[in-house]
């Protein structure tokens, strides 16, 4: 079956062209005062946001663009100094590790595989080797990866540690030294004023895994973590308090961000929950339903009719996906197969295969990645199923990602891994609030304009900017990352808390003047 989601995506006339860079105006004989804070050294601590990453990579023109670089230079009509960042070799994005490449180039909008228009790696190999380690100090510490705790882990910039995930290879080409930190890093630099933006990938890499992971709360051993696991509230608290306060020994002010709501995200909302029309399953719809109808008998009569599986013949219809919060009923399944007539090979693998399935619904969310496999036939299901001497033909027949084989964890949340996500997301931000408060610092509710964002749009100085993918102005093509543009969003917000905080007078930018269009084929947005 051929796989028929695809994105889609409106072009603009003269999209292709980059975009010329602005200057932000400053009105003539204007004068911008910096207010109680002093704007000299200005540091940037945090992740991926902080470090400018967008289409799925870091790369020049998107550091140039980072919101603490556009941040700088409206400081530098207050006070500001120099801000140094730790700029990568090309615009093409991607890392090599002593010559071998370790990840992927950035994403463009380009035609796949199959004729349509959809984001791809840019064609190149990077130049990026991070073994080459950059000398000096950097203003921009944003560390792509990095969570709470991995800001005050020691060797989290050794090279022989990435393979192992144990160092970040981010860190690996601007350290100081291979057991140093990244808050030692920062405040080495006696920052006058800093900005703290740390915390989404505590909970964003369980939430990007479609929840593959578990959360920690209880365990305060952050060595003990799974990659996409959740950080526990009481960890992130005690390093979110221990980097503010390294931070404030030298500074005299700062402005803190809190966590938006991963799932308000184009990642988790481009893909429909109720993506396979009639036409993606043609002659075989029939088919289908006639097969599920003999397991919808069986749910029937173990009780759990809404497991139900039926594709509409008029409408669009959800795929299956394994629900691991349902009870596994692989066993009794197997047994009322086999009971129906079904013979215990067979019975077997559809119990096993449909023990905690059901169709996707409204509560669910499929992340931007499943849309490539939809309606494709899972290769490893495929071979499973062969080994156990299933012919190939019905081994394909049983593979189908969505259609007859379960969604894999990795490409759906679930209602109860949204609440795992929603709870964490409120402890956290309650702790950032709390430690701004507390503090006198500036404090920016990133939480909410991006909520605004996603429903419904906000209005800048040139229009109006959205979370709708590719189109809607404000997220890169990872459906995670900021544009140009949405990253002006955020400094202009940050930048009205710092003059309400520290009775300064800093000059918002012009958001119209930072792109918010995809790169399409070789260009770059400017």
């Amino acid at each position: 079956m051929k796989n028929t989601i695809k994105y889609t995506v409106l072009l603009a006339l003269g999209l292709v062209a980059c975009e010329p860079e602005f200057e932000n105006s400053v009105e003539e004989n204007e004068v911008y005062t910096n207010g109680n804070a002093d704007f000299s050294t200005y540091v940037a601590v945090g992740n991926s946001l902080t470090a400018g990453f967008a289409d799925n990579a870091l790369y020049q023109q998107g550091q140039k663009n980072s919101y603490p670089n556009i941040l700088a230079g409206q400081f530098e009509l207050v006070g500001g100094g120099e801000f140094v960042q730790p700029l990568t070799s090309d615009n093409l994005g991607g890392l090599l590790l002593n010559g071998v490449q370790i990840q992927d180039t950035r994403l463009i909008l380009d035609v796949d595989a199959s004729g349509s228009l959809a984001p791809v790696n840019i064609s190149g190999t990077p130049t990026t080797e991070i073994t080459n380690t950059l000398s000096g100090s950097f203003n921009n510490m944003g560390v792509p990866g990095a969570k709470s705790f991995h800001l005050v882990a020691e060797g989290y910039g050794n090279a022989s540690g990435v393979l192992t995930g144990q160092a970040n290879p981010y860190f690996v080409r601007f350290r100081s030294s291979e057991n140093t930190t990244i808050l030692a890093d920062a405040v080495a630099q006696s920052p006058t004023f800093f900005s703290l933006w740390i915390g989404s990938n505590d909970v964003l890499s369980f939430a990007s895994s479609g929840g593959v992971g578990v959360s920690q709360e209880g365990n305060l051993d952050p060595a003990t973590y799974g990659s996409t696991d959740i950080t526990d509230s009481n960890v992130f608290a005690g390093v979110y308090s221990q980097e503010v306060d390294a931070l404030m020994a030298s500074a005299t002010g700062g402005v803190v961000l809190n966590i938006p709501s991963v799932t308000d995200t184009p990642y988790f909302t481009t893909v429909p929950t109720s993506p396979l029309g009639p036409d993606d399953l043609g002659d075989q719809l029939a088919t289908l339903n006639a097969t599920y109808a003999q397991l919808n008998q069986a749910f029937a009569f173990l009780g759990v009719p809404e497991r139900s599986i039926e594709f509409s013949a008029t409408a669009a219809s959800g795929v299956v996906v394994q629900d691991e919060s349902l009870i596994d009923l692989s066993n009794e399944l197997t047994q009322v197969l086999i009971q129906g007539g079904f013979d215990a090979q067979t019975a077997a693998i559809y119990g096993l295969q449909y023990g905690q399935a059901r169709q996707s619904n409204e509560s669910d969310l499929l992340v931007l990645t499943s849309a490539s496999v939809i309606g494709v036939v899972n290769e490893n299901r495929f071979a499973e199923l062969v080994a156990l001497g299933v012919p190939e033909a019905i081994a394909g027949q049983l593979s189908v990602n969505g259609v007859t084989y379960p969604m894999e964890d990795q490409y759906v949340l679930i209602p109860e891994e949204q609440e795992m996500i929603a709870d964490a997301t409120a402890s956290f931000n309650a702790t950032i609030e709390n430690i701004a408060t507390a503090n006198g610092l500036a404090f920016v509710d990133v939480n909410t304009l991006l909520s605004n964002v996603a429903n419904g749009g906000v209005v800048y100085d040139g229009g109006l900017i959205t979370s709708e993918f590719a189109t809607g102005g404000a997220f890169s093509l990872d459906g995670i990352h900021l544009t140009p543009r949405g990253y002006a969003i955020i400094a202009n917000e940050i930048i009205e808390a710092i003059n309400n905080t520290y009775n300064s007078t800093v000059p918002v930018v012009n958001v119209g003047n930072y792109s918010g269009d995809p790169s399409i084929g070789s260009g770059i947005s400017e």
